[in-house]
């Protein structure tokens, strides 16, 4: 799921990502443009009430960002919530979430 919250500022929107608990992991990052494909620039965080995980960014408004969740250090996944797909240059999609 992807909630956004525009900031008072009007340049940046509060995007919170998040997967369902019932993904079996250890550790799970997001990477996208926002942090150049960076596998451990935003490490994702579960919850200890429901067990979902989550990251909460700041991002510019206007703007479409791809991105994907890296799932135990190898398996890629998308968002089935994200606002649209696009290809990527592996032969799968990449999510994104526009601000």
């Amino acid at each position: 799921m992807i909630r956004k919250e525009p900031l008072p500022d009007g340049k940046h929107v509060r995007v919170t990502f998040e997967l369902p608990s019932s993904l079996w992991a250890e550790r799970v990052s997001l990477a996208g443009d926002f942090n150049d494909w960076d596998t451990s620039a935003n490490e994702m965080r579960q919850g200890r009430s429901d067990g979902a995980w989550r990251i909460t960014l700041d991002l510019e408004a206007g703007k479409e960002y791809q991105f994907r969740y890296l799932v135990n250090g190898r398996d890629w996944h998308n968002d089935w919530h994200a606002d649209k797909y696009v290809p990527n240059r592996f032969g799968t999609d990449n999510s994104v979430v526009c601000t």
